[in-house]
């Protein structure tokens, strides 16, 4: 939990974060668990963490993943721990058939921008992600027939 409250600060989000240790343990631990979660050690400290969970491409009609967080603490920077962690997200998703392996950054991030290039990752800037919250998301409900 700490960590991810690292990443929100990092990215400027700490305002969002409504993530309690119980509801972490239940999306992580439930049956069936919503997402999957990887942390990176060194030294007995945490480095860093990637959570994830399957998609599914109509297209290809096979499973993939969605890497919602990568986050590296800024001291375990450069030394090959999100690389680490990225690379056993994409084992994980190969050992389960999948095909692609997705995630997002936000677009001042230059470090992390960097890093996916270094990785040969391509950029998909024809895709707009697009998003329902709260409010929004409630009202579009509501309009659901029973």
């Amino acid at each position: 939990m700490g960590l991810i409250v690292e990443l929100a600060e990092y990215e400027r989000l700490a305002d969002q974060v409504r993530a309690t240790d119980d509801l972490l343990a239940r999306a992580l631990f439930g049956d069936p668990p919503a997402a999957e979660a990887l942390i990176a050690e060194c030294d007995g400290e945490p480095a860093g963490y990637a959570l994830f969970f399957s998609t599914f491409s109509t297209f290809l009609a096979i499973q993939g993943v969605w890497l919602e967080d990568l986050f590296v603490r800024p001291s375990f920077r450069r030394h090959g721990v999100g690389r680490l962690l990225l690379a056993a997200v994409a084992a994980r998703t190969r050992e389960r058939g999948g095909e692609r392996l997705e995630w997002s950054a936000l677009d001042w991030n230059e470090l992390a921008l960097d890093f996916y290039r270094g990785l040969g990752a391509g950029r998909m800037d024809e895709w707009i992600t697009h998003r329902l919250v709260g409010d929004k998301l409630e009202e579009l409900a509501q309009q659901a027939p029973l």
